[in-house]
């Protein structure tokens, strides 16, 4: 039951950091999070078929094939913050994230196969960086290309 508070906490606290954030902020960069939560489905969901880790403690019932706490909480919020905060340079967000994605990677994840949440199995953890690394230039390149869009509709 502990582990459940746990990943309750871990997808209901950092949306309450959006507080504070602008009206305007969070207009210009949810559109890039909801895109990468719906990527980080799609993963998850390719995990899943391939085995690649396995879920033991979720929040949901069909958390055993896509950990809503860490994809709809932590990951979609902390990929929010990383825009806001970093955006303006391409150099830093990419450093930002390499050092997030590592620290995840290979910090994190094998803390969860400790607590008992989760472990990796089909997969390395190196493998799993890279994946969610890559992301990273993905959701850049589409906010990038978004922006522009939103940009062309004012004029």
């Amino acid at each position: 039951m502990t582990l459940k508070i746990i990943l309750f906490i871990v997808f209901l606290l950092p949306w309450l950091s959006l507080f504070f954030a602008s009206k305007e902020t969070i207009k210009k960069y949810m559109p890039v999070t909801i895109f990468t939560a719906f990527l980080m489905t799609i993963i998850f969901q390719i995990a899943y078929t391939y085995k690649w880790w396995t879920i033991h403690e979720y929040i949901v019932p069909w958390g055993y094939m896509n950990d809503v706490s860490f994809t709809y909480g932590l990951f979609s919020v902390g990929t929010f913050w990383i825009f806001v905060l970093t955006f303006h340079k391409f150099s830093t967000f990419i450093v930002t994230n390499f050092v997030m994605d590592a620290l995840m990677s290979f910090i994190v994840l094998p803390l969860l196969r400790v607590a008992g949440i989760s472990e990796y199995k089909n997969i390395a953890a190196w493998q799993y960086f890279l994946v969610i690394f890559s992301l990273s230039f993905v959701i850049y390149f589409y906010h990038t290309w978004q922006s522009k869009i939103f940009i062309s509709d004012k004029d």
